[in-house]
């Protein structure tokens, strides 16, 4: 442990609670004390993480201005003003931005040792290289959390449901009893064909009115028979065969995986928490999935049910809609 004042800046839109709270731990255990504890962040982002800035004993510095990196130059303004008003001897910038290169700079000219604390996966050598040392921590998910491998897994294609002994039963009856069906009303008809041809021929009645009434009855006795096939139908209808089950429209499935892969890109917003657009489009390059011309804005717009831009009309951060 040393006696030095030291200074933590965080960078709360840049890098994970975990990681804050790691490096409060690690500078602690380093030097003893921290002199000036500060976070900048938004106001969604102070009010989300209230409690952990709390506990940690870290000053929230919200940042009401939208532009793009407001919340960087606020940072830096700050900086400025606390290294002529606090003369600390270590300034610790807890970042993985290479846009505070400058700054760095100009602390180590008002005789500060100058250290960063970056995110495992975030930080580049350009980043690494202005400090006079850097410290790169590792995120860790809190348990159940789904890693990203398994975020960007397609899920498996709905299987159909599946059939009971009782189902295929039922499924075999119905062609079965729609088959014997015509050939009841086929055997009804043959029987009533055999009957009439099997009738003895009446006597030649004396007057015309007799034979009349015979052929009417004769005619009766035919046309009961298929009344008689039909309610053999309705007392015994077949069984309904069950409805396959709904599967996914394949048309939606290309644009499903992309916003799975854009997911897995960003875990922060699985998390509930807020993504500075342009890293929102630095990890979209590296992942293959945005070209370097091409505008994460148009392609984040494409699942506007998913995620949402802030603000509107000139966004520069992003989160997941809740």
């Amino acid at each position: 442990m040393t006696t030095d004042r030291v200074m933590l800046l965080i960078d709360a839109d840049n890098v994970s609670v975990d990681v804050m709270e790691q490096a409060v731990r690690l500078l602690l255990n380093q030097h003893g004390a921290l002199h000036v504890r500060r976070a900048y962040c938004t106001a969604e982002g102070a009010l989300k993480n209230q409690q952990v800035f709390k506990r940690l004993g870290i000053k929230p510095m919200v940042n009401l201005a939208a532009g793009k990196n407001s919340t960087d130059i606020a940072l830096a303004v700050d900086a400025i003003d606390l290294v002529l008003a606090e003369r600390p001897d270590v300034v610790v910038i807890a970042s993985s931005d290479s846009d505070f290169a400058p700054l760095v700079q100009r602390l180590r000219e008002k005789g500060c040792v100058v250290r960063g604390i970056g995110q495992h996966g975030k930080t580049g050598d350009e980043t690494r290289d202005v400090y006079d040392d850097f410290t790169v921590l590792e995120h860790r998910k809190p348990a159940g959390a789904a890693s990203p491998a398994t975020a960007s897994r397609p899920l498996p294609a709905e299987k159909p449901a599946r059939k009971t002994p009782a189902r295929k039963a039922a499924a075999k009856k119905a062609p079965a009893a729609a088959k014997k069906a015509p050939r009841a009303a086929t055997k009804s008809s043959k029987a009533v064909a055999t009957a009439a041809d099997e009738t003895p021929a009446l006597p030649e009645p004396a007057d015309k009115p007799a034979r009349k009434t015979a052929r009417k009855t004769a005619g009766s006795r035919v046309a009961a028979e298929p009344l008689a096939a039909t309610e053999v139908e309705a007392v015994a209808p077949a069984a309904p065969v069950p409805a396959p089950a709904a599967q996914t429209p394949r048309a939606a499935t290309p644009l499903h995986e992309k916003a799975r892969q854009i997911l897995a890109c960003m875990p922060e917003l699985q998390r509930g928490e807020t993504l500075e657009l342009r890293v929102a489009s630095q990890r979209l390059r590296e992942a293959g999935l945005l070209t370097r011309s091409g505008s994460s804005t148009k392609l984040l717009g494409q699942f506007p049910e998913l995620f949402e831009l802030l603000p509107p009309g000139q966004p520069n951060h992003l989160r997941m809609r809740r």
